[in-house]
C-alpha cells in the first residue's frame, strides 16, 4: 500500500478536498497533513483505534499526551477546564501560531487521549489547511509530527511519503511548511497562575514571559 497524495491549496483550501479529508478522518484513517511548523499525523482523537494506529506508526512512547490542533478558541474552551487568565493572555497573543498550551482536559476527551494524565496539549495553527479541516470536522485533530522515531521532521509532503508513505493511506500536499522550528510548549495545567515552559521552540521564552507579565 502506498499513500494517496492529495494536493490542497495552502492559503485557500478547496472545500470539497477538505471534506474528503474529513471523511477519511471520520473513517478512522491516519492522514499526513501540513501544519505551520512540520507535517503532522492527523486522526480523530476520540477514535481510540485510530489513536492506537499513530502510536504504532511512530513507535512512540505511550505516556505522552497527544497534541491536538483546533480551529477556533471556542473549541479550546470545550476541550479544557479550569482555565486561568494566563491561558487567555497567551492564546490572544500567540494564536494562531506555534504555541502549544497544556491545560486540564475536560471530561469530553477520553482519558486515553490524555495518556492518563488528565491534561491536553492544544494549539490553533497558523496554517489554513488544518484550521479548515478541524472546522469542517467539528473536532480537534491530532498533530504529532509525521516522521519515524529518531528521523527528522518533515517540512514537505514527499518527505512524509518517503518515511511513512507505506504506513498511511493519505498525505495532503500543501506545499512546504513555513517554519523549521517546533512549537514552544507552555504548561498551564497546574492552574492558579502557575506556568512552565517545557520546550522552547519558535516563540522565545522572553516573549512568553512578556505576554504573561503585562
Amino acid at each position: 500500500m502506498s499513500a494517496e497524495i492529495l494536493r490542497i491549496h495552502p492559503d485557500e483550501p478547496e472545500p470539497e478536498r477538505v471534506e474528503y479529508v474529513v471523511s477519511c478522518l471520520r473513517n478512522g484513517k491516519v492522514v499526513g497533513m501540513p501544519t505551520d511548523t512540520f507535517y503532522g499525523l492527523a486522526v480523530d482523537p476520540v477514535n481510540l483505534r485510530a489513536v492506537e494506529r499513530i502510536y504504532e506508526i511512530k513507535t512512540r512512547l505511550k505516556h505522552k499526551p497527544l497534541s491536538l490542533l483546533i480551529g477556533t478558541l471556542e473549541q479550546a474552551y470545550e476541550l479544557a477546564r479550569d482555565m486561568d487568565a494566563n491561558f487567555d493572555r497567551l492564546a490572544e497573543r500567540f494564536w494562531p501560531g506555534p504555541l502549544t498550551l497544556i491545560v486540564k482536559a475536560s471530561s469530553r476527551l477520553p482519558l486515553r487521549v490524555t495518556a492518563n494524565t488528565g491534561n491536553v496539549a492544544l494549539r490553533i495553527p497558523d496554517a489554513a489547511i488544518p484550521r479548515a479541516v478541524t472546522k469542517a470536522f467539528g473536532l480537534p485533530i491530532t498533530a504529532t509530527s509525521a516522521n519515524l522515531q529518531g528521523a527528522p521532521e518533515c517540512t514537505y509532503a514527499a518527505c512524509v511519503r518517503d518515511q511513512i508513505g507505506d504506513r498511511i493511506p493519505l498525505i495532503v500536499d500543501g506545499g512546504p511548511t513555513g517554519r523549521s522550528l517546533p512549537t514552544t510548549i507552555v504548561d498551564l495545567s497546574e492552574g492558579n497562575g502557575r506556568w512552565q515552559i517545557l520546550r522552547e521552540g519558535a516563540i522565545a521564552t522572553h516573549e512568553i514571559a512578556l505576554a504573561l507579565h503585562h
